[in-house]
């Protein structure tokens, strides 16, 4: 089971959210809170697996809860989920080392994100992920750095002239921010193929996932 402790400051939204997460199989919610210093403490209390926390809230805010909870537990899974794509707010997240940045209108991607997020991947919502080239262009590495998984320093990241054409033109897609049902209108292809031109773009350059894949794409540009 995924325990999970979900923080945010609209009781609606945390209700909501329990709901949704408690009817998957392998997601246990076991805390509920409304401000970021309840969350360093639920995090304290029940050291979870994933902690899924809005931004914006009254009082300590989910950046500085996030940043509290990060620098007592380096290993904590944080994700944050928010109506909010600010660039600030993104840099921010990923600078702390944040696992994930999701947008509360994506319900459907909220579980298997939390999934991702503990096999080891970070995810960033189709939106977040619009801002990518942008936050790559203007963001130091350093700040960037905790989304990645690079490869051993012995062995170089493969270049992107280890893909094909097409799964070049998919790749660049996916950094521009389009979904796979966009790139298939894009490039008259049916969104099956799409998602088989990711997965061989992954394999190919010792990739986890498609916010990797973007940020490798944005910085050869």
């Amino acid at each position: 089971m995924i325990k999970t402790i979900i923080v945010d400051d609209d009781p609606f939204v945390r209700q909501s959210l329990q709901t949704i997460l408690g009817a998957q199989d392998d997601v246990e919610v076991v805390a509920l809170g409304g401000t970021g210093e309840e969350a360093v403490a639920l995090y304290d209390e029940h050291a979870p697996d994933v902690l899924l926390m809005d931004i914006q809230m009254p009082g300590m805010g989910g950046i500085d809860a996030a940043e509290r909870i990060l620098a007592a537990h380096p290993d904590a899974r944080v994700v944050f989920l928010t109506t909010f794509s600010d660039d600030g707010y993104i840099a921010r997240a990923l600078r702390l080392g944040a696992r994930g940045y999701l947008i509360k209108q994506e319900v459907a991607t909220i579980a298997p994100a939390l999934r991702a997020v503990v096999a080891g991947q970070s995810v960033l919502g189709e939106e977040v992920l619009g801002r990518v080239e942008a936050l790559v262009r203007g963001a130091a590495p350093a700040e960037l750095a905790p989304t990645l998984e690079p490869a051993s320093a012995a062995e170089p990241a493969p270049a992107l002239d280890a893909l094909t054409d097409r799964e070049r033109a998919v790749a660049e897609l996916v950094a521009e921010g389009l979904d796979n049902r966009e790139i298939a209108a894009r490039l008259y292809l049916s969104e099956g193929t799409v998602r088989n031109h990711i997965s061989a773009c992954l394999q190919k350059l010792g990739l986890k996932n498609r916010t990797q894949l973007a940020i490798r794409c944005c910085r050869v540009r």
